[in-house]
């Protein structure tokens, strides 16, 4: 049996920094898509992002790697997310006291 980790992975993403990185990431953790994240050490202990310092290359399996850009590659309209329009009621007080 092959070992994942002896499998080179593919970048399917560079971002400018550990935020935009991690939602990159949980896009495709959402759909299924495992990813590793690869960055120089000084870039994510000082915040810098000059001169490619603070760049964060996000990988996925070759497998992976044209579904992961064609899921990267797509734009949403508000529209079309699946939001729930439930209505809240306001939370009932109880024990209030009437001085």
């Amino acid at each position: 049996m092959e070992d994942p980790n002896d499998t080179p992975w593919k970048v399917v993403a560079e971002a400018s920094g550990m935020t935009q990185a991690n939602i990159i990431a949980g896009r495709l953790a959402s759909e299924g898509i495992a990813t590793r994240l690869r960055y120089e050490a000084a870039g994510s202990i000082y915040a810098l992002t000059i001169d490619g310092l603070g760049e964060v290359r996000v990988l996925v399996a070759p497998d992976d790697w044209e579904r992961a850009k064609e899921l990267l590659s797509r734009s949403y309209d508000e529209a079309e997310l699946p939001w729930e329009q439930a209505q809240a009621a306001p939370p009932e007080r109880t024990g209030e006291r009437s001085d």
